[in-house]
């Protein structure tokens, strides 16, 4: 008996425990390392390792992911239209990460109906996409539409979202009506 409490309380802790918390478009909770992409390369240019060069990001020698690791990096950095110039010239189309870090990027940019749009496209892609309900949410927050908000939170903590920096963003906006920028 001991030892089936003892089990159950460690999966309980372990269930119950936050997970790490998660940034924009990323496996962590850290803003992106600035490389040469924000630090040297022209603007219009991306830093490929391989080459170690400052390349086109159109060039097929960069993968979708080393492009969105360019566009968080210089979204990061507060260089929006860059940013959504690289992600335009994704591969992968527009599917729901696509959409999720264009509405994100249409936001910062004041472009909010457009914003809008695109988290509502990547959430009918993909309806358990916490970050883009995160996102949303904080647009929301942003426009006073609380009710809106809160149905997002209550989204991502339905889809599993608990603890999570998308859980916890959407959670602080809503609290302190202050949104996130990354």
């Amino acid at each position: 008996m001991r030892m089936i409490l003892a089990a159950t309380l460690s999966i309980a802790a372990f269930v119950l425990s936050p997970a790490p918390t998660r940034a924009a478009g990323s496996d962590d909770s850290e803003p992106p390392t600035p490389t040469e992409t924000t630090t040297q390369c022209e603007e219009g240019t991306v830093w490929d390792e391989k080459t170690e060069a400052c390349i086109k990001p159109e060039d097929s020698s960069l993968n979708d992911d080393q492009r969105f690791g360019a566009v968080r990096e210089l979204a990061y950095a507060g260089r929006h239209d860059e940013a959504l110039a690289i992600l335009a010239t994704m591969t992968e189309g527009e599917t729901s990460r696509v959409m999720t870090y264009r509405g994100f990027l249409l936001r910062q940019t004041g472009r909010i109906e457009e914003g809008i749009a695109a988290y509502e496209r990547a959430i009918a892609m993909d309806p358990a996409n916490i970050l883009a309900r995160s996102y949303y949410g904080q647009l929301l927050v942003q426009m006073d539409e609380m009710q809106m908000a809160e149905a997002q939170l209550d989204a991502i903590r339905g889809a599993g979202g608990r603890g999570t920096w998308a859980e916890t963003a959407l959670a602080q906006a809503i609290t302190s009506g202050v949104t996130t920028t990354y």
